[in-house]
């Protein structure tokens, strides 16, 4: 089994089951040593991100908001948005691991084991829409995280952008959602929600810590310095890192940010 062409066709791939399907039979070849790192193989620039293919893809004003999650709209909108993170999340690990080559085997370790870990988070999601009667692709959605992969082409880049820059934005985000959660009693639905939002709290820390590695080695690598960090999130969101009221600090060291750049990011010194 090819590794650069089988992972082209596992992202273009639209239907998460049948995606899923592929890539299991790939990390398992994989994983007995019979994938073959192709030398000769030119990245795919890809035209829309495979999700189009069910989903109405709008701007991200365009998206619904988000409504009293103590309602069953309200908890739709809430798991749709967080399905369709996750969705896209799946096809980012995957793009890291086909977009580089030549790199140590370790990162493609731990890139197709985050990818792994993503479609455990997608169909914990799903499952939880279903039991309210939706589905993912029943909402519009955006291509921010898509965009995103599609801009960065360089490794530095890549893991500046989308683990340390938007997966660590998720690790602010979701205490925040899990506070307004946990003041909902007496819905059993709302627990599952909960816990299945913590196990995916605790794990993307582990993802954000996969990129902050591997943004270490490309900074070596380049012999540049970690700090070139807020010079690369500048340049492709220009503003992009006002200073915030609520930083999950423990999530973030645990993650590889230093004090300094946590207390750049904070809108006080928090270490």
């Amino acid at each position: 089994m090819y590794f650069f062409s089988t992972l082209e066709t596992i992202i273009e791939t639209a239907s998460p089951q049948k995606k899923y399907e592929r890539f299991r039979r790939f990390y398992k070849a994989y994983g007995a040593g019979e994938a073959v790192f192709e030398t000769d193989v030119v990245p795919k620039h890809f035209a829309s991100p495979s999700y189009a293919a069910f989903c109405d893809v709008v701007s991200p004003q365009a998206v619904p908001k988000r409504k009293n999650p103590a309602t069953p709209q309200g908890q739709i909108l809430l798991l749709h948005a967080v399905a369709h993170i996750e969705y896209s999340a799946i096809d980012l690990a995957l793009d890291h691991a086909y977009r580089f080559a030549g790199l140590p085997k370790a990162y493609y370790d731990d890139w197709l084991e985050v990818a792994d870990d993503e479609f455990r988070h997608f169909f914990m999601i799903e499952g939880l829409l279903e039991q309210l009667g939706s589905r993912y692709g029943a909402l519009p959605v955006h291509d921010a995280l898509f965009e995103a992969a599609q801009r960065t082409t360089t490794l530095m880049d890549r893991m500046a952008v989308v683990p340390r820059y938007f997966e660590a934005n998720g690790l602010d985000a979701t205490p925040q959602i899990l506070k307004k959660l946990e003041t909902i009693h007496g819905n059993m639905l709302i627990d599952e929600i909960v816990a299945t939002l913590k196990v995916i709290l605790k794990e993307e820390v582990d993802h954000v810590r996969k990129g902050d590695r591997w943004f270490a080695y490309a900074c070596e690598r380049a012999g540049r310095p970690k700090s070139v960090y807020f010079e690369i999130i500048d340049r492709y969101y220009p503003g992009g890192y006002p200073r915030r009221k609520f930083l999950n600090v423990a999530a973030r060291k645990e993650a590889g940010f230093s004090c300094g750049e946590l207390n750049r990011i904070s809108d006080e010194k928090v270490c």
